[in-house]
This record gives C-alpha cells, structure tokens and sequence, in this order.
C-alpha cells in the first residue's frame, strides 16, 4: 500500500465528512421538514383512501420502533403532527430535485379566486389550505418561508390558527424577528395578528409619509400585562403598573417587538425652570424615534393628549437629534371610548395613539361552567383560614 497515497485519500474523506456535516447543518431542518411532510402525506392519504382508523397511527409508530429500535421522534404524537402539517400545507408539494418545497400547480395553471375561500375540502375530505388568487409569487415567497421555521413552530401555529393568512403572519413574523418557540406562543396567545397594527393613532397626518405605515405597524390596540399583581382592580395604582413593567421589561419588550430599546422610566426633562416625568421613555430603532409611553389607570380623557404633545414638543427641542423622526406618543389606559379620542386628535400635530391594557387573560367560555364564581371561591377560603387559624395554647405556668 502507498503510505502516501493513503493518507491522501483519509484526508479526502476526512473533508468530504466535514463538508457533508456543513451543509447537514444547513439544512438539517429543511430536510427534516420535508421529511415529516412526506410521511405525514403518506399516513394521512392512507387513512382516507384506505379508511384506516385513527388509532392506526399508535400502531404505525410501534411498528417503526420495531423496524428501528431506539428511533426518536416518531411517537404516535408527532406522526399526528406530521399528518397535520401536510394537511394544513397540502397546496404544496416537495421538490426533490432540489430538495425545497415548491406551490403545488393546478389543473388551469391558476390559483382560485379569492383569499377568503382559504381552505378547500379535497375529495377524501381533508382540508387542503389551498390559498386563493393572490398569485403564483405569493405562493412561491410562502414555500420559500415555510423552510426557514422548525417544525415545532409550525405545529404550535397550526394548533393555534386556521386562517392561511394568519399562519403566514406568525411564520413571517417568526422569520423576520428570529422567535423561539416561547416567543411565538407568547405572541398567539395574546392574538398579535389581530391587534397589530390597530392601535387608534393620527399618525397618517402627523408623521412622514415615509414612516407611517411602519409606525402603525409597531404598536398594537391592547397590550397583555399579565405579570403586573393588581390586588384591588377597582383602585389601580398607576406607579404599581409602572415598576411592575420595569421589573419585567424583558417580557415587556417582548410584547413590544424587537426594534425598541428601553431608555428609562421617570425619565425627567426640564422646561424653564420645572421638571416632568416621562412614565417609560423607549427608542425604536426602525422608526428611529423617540417612543414616550404613559400609563394611565382608568378611562381616557383628553387631558391626556393634551399632555403627551406637551412631552413630545419637548423630546424633539431637546433629544430629537437632527436625523432622526419626530417622537411618538402612546397613551395606555384602562378603557378608552373612541369618539373621544378621534376629538383629541383632531388638529393634534404630534403623532399620538390610544391604547388599552388588561391583566389576565379572559378564562375560556367553555371552562367557566366548571368553575364557581369568584366570590364562592373567596368566601370558601375565608372559611378555610378560620378552620386552621392554630388557637395559641395557653401557658399553665404564668
């Protein structure tokens, strides 16, 4: 043997396993991906065609385990999700020429007619998510994004949505921010499709039109504070809300979006010889604004807007630096009536919204009926303390 030669060719390997690692890496999800897609189009087109039970799906993934003693990732759960994951992305199909995912092509070479019918029923009575006329690009863009998210972030946004939509939305969203799965579920359960971009704002007259569409794009109409403890929701102490989103800003932040940088709370400017306190001062990054928020504990009122031009006038005098975009103003109260704050805007300059916030999330109808009202509850924990209150013994000795 040529001890050259030899040690030549383990190098080649040595490089060929190297380079097969690096682009494993790379697309080690896609390819997962479109492996769980195609097992998932094959158990889900059996069940139908065949008419295979549902609890087939437990025996398939004995059965595999069988075949491959010590295989992960393939109990009956997740094989229920890969059958998910084709169904609700069936207007795709995979490529494996070029190992990517590609829009399925119709029998007239079009897409159906409008975005509304989003999701059709195939003969075996799948729902096929067949997006309608919006055309091939859009298609092509959604089959370019569905690689880039895991498989765990596909199954929470089909769990949590039905509209194509709406999934586009959270895997676009998830795409261009970088979410973990955490982010993701925080962002669905709080419905981030539904609220952004619907705060009540003047920012289309009052903002370069360069900005403000993206401003109203970054805000949202109700914010989730679910980590601030209110004891008494009938008298809300608006500095308890103020240090509870300090001592959470992370979450906060999260709930804000990616391009906002906190600067502080209390944050004081000076006019003439008095001082004023910005509740939570933040800079957004894309819109390269300074962003003042302020708290408020009930209803709106125009006072309020009054008083954040006042802020705002100041901020661009004194911190606006020469290239950046006017300040914004966003107000959150506990309730707002629209009408009254359509009327604050009118003939306001500075670019102000209104919004709202809760604390806790609404419990679900369907598992009210199980649970008594709150005041059963409290008065049987009232009754709790006095049958375990310990009664001092009494000392025989003194």
């Amino acid at each position: 043997m040529n001890k050259t030669y030899y040690i030549k060719f383990i190098n080649e390997l040595k490089q060929e396993i190297l380079n097969s690692r690096l682009k494993a890496a790379k697309l080690v999800n896609k390819e997962l991906l479109i492996l769980y897609y195609t097992i998932g189009k094959r158990i889900s087109l059996e069940i139908h065609q065949e008419g295979w039970g549902a609890k087939v799906i437990e025996t398939i993934s004995n059965d595999l385990q069988k075949k491959l003693p010590g295989l992960r990732g393939f109990s009956s759960t997740n094989l229920k999700y890969m059958k998910q994951f084709y169904e609700a992305y069936a207007f795709l199909e995979v490529d494996n020429s070029v190992l990517s995912f590609t829009p399925k092509k119709l029998k007239n070479e079009q897409i159906s007619q409008s975005m509304t019918d989003q999701f059709v029923t195939s003969v075996h009575g799948v729902s096929r998510g067949t997006p309608t006329k919006k055309s091939e690009q859009f298609l092509t863009d959604f089959s370019e994004l569905i690689s880039k998210v895991s498989f765990t972030h596909h199954c929470k946004i089909i769990a949590s949505t039905t509209s194509f939509e709406t999934r586009l939305f959270y895997i676009k969203e998830s795409v261009e921010n970088a979410w973990s799965v955490a982010t993701l579920e925080y962002h669905l359960e709080t419905k981030l499709y539904k609220k952004k971009g619907s705060l009540q704002n003047n920012f289309k007259v009052a903002l370069p039109a360069s900005i403000s569409d993206q401003a109203i794009q970054a805000f949202r109409d109700e914010y989730l504070l679910d980590f601030v403890n209110i004891q008494n929701p009938k008298h809300i102490d608006e500095r308890v809300i103020e240090q509870s989103i300090v001592n959470n800003i992370k979450q906060f932040l999260l709930s804000l979006g990616k391009e906002f940088t906190f600067m502080g709370n209390q944050y004081c400017i000076k006019v003439g010889d008095q001082e004023f306190f910005i509740d939570l001062l933040f800079y957004h990054r894309g819109l390269q604004s300074l962003i003042a928020f302020e708290l408020k504990s009930g209803k709106f009122t125009p006072e309020y807007a009054g008083k954040m031009s006042f802020y705002l006038n100041a901020l661009n005098n004194q911190m606006k630096l020469s290239h950046e975009n006017p300040s914004i103003g966003i107000i959150l109260c506990k309730q707002k009536n629209s009408a009254i704050v359509e009327y604050s805007f009118a003939d306001n300059t500075r670019p102000i919204g209104v919004g709202t916030y809760k604390f806790t999330k609404t419990l679900p109808q369907k598992l009210k009926k199980y649970l008594p009202p709150a005041k059963a509850l409290i008065d049987v924990l009232r009754e709790a303390e006095v049958e375990y209150t310990i009664t001092p013994i009494k000392n025989t000795h003194e």
